[in-house]
């Protein structure tokens, strides 16, 4: 079966909204992978690269100007695309990311700039993925969770977190409920990557 971006790997994205779980269910996705001898790559967005560390710096710093943030994030993405993802991909290899150009047009988006321009941008140059997974969250659950790990940040506002999670849930792909069980998670995807 011939994969969207034409490449003998397997890119699998997980998406939504702060404190969805998408690290901890990408680990474990990862592991599971591994043990059935696959070989995985996982990575994030943004990266910790020059471009990702002024992102991240940002976060805490004080929010960049809409425009000039999107600009950092394409940046820090064309550099990862070009060094990491689709040398992994020509390879054959499964790369699971945290976060990839959906989140680019989910949080900008949610701060006024046209989510389908973004993502439209960012298909001219990324791969897309073979899988979508956005991790559905309630934004109460949200902030409770960003609350707990001490890491309130720019990115979390209640109303750019419920505008964000509606562009998320119109992107497509599979849907899953945060809520659920990271097991049960695990569960899912796994079936999902098999039947692909």
């Amino acid at each position: 079966m011939p994969t969207p971006h034409g490449l003998p790997g397997r890119l699998v994205a997980f998406e939504g909204i702060d404190g969805a779980g998408k690290s901890t269910l990408l680990r474990a996705v990862a592991d599971a992978l591994r043990a059935d001898g696959h070989t995985v790559h996982t990575t994030r967005e943004p990266t910790d690269g020059v471009w990702g560390r002024k992102l991240r710096e940002s976060a805490t710093s004080g929010r960049l100007p809409v425009e000039e943030e999107l600009r950092l994030f394409e940046l820090d993405r064309r550099e990862h695309v070009e060094r990491e993802l689709v040398p992994w991909l020509r390879d054959g290899d499964t790369v699971l990311i945290d976060r990839y150009f959906y989140s680019s047009a989910a949080y900008q988006g949610a701060r006024g700039l046209d989510p389908t321009a973004i993502l439209a941008a960012h298909r001219a140059f990324a791969p897309e993925p073979d899988s979508l997974i956005i991790l559905d969250l309630d934004v109460e659950t949200s902030l409770a969770r960003v609350g707990q790990r001490g890491s309130a940040d720019a990115f979390e506002s209640r109303e750019l977190l419920n505008r964000s999670r509606e562009l998320f849930l119109s992107f497509g792909g599979t849907v899953l409920d945060a809520t659920d069980p990271t097991g049960a998670l695990v569960h899912q995807v796994l079936r999902m990557l098999q039947a692909r």
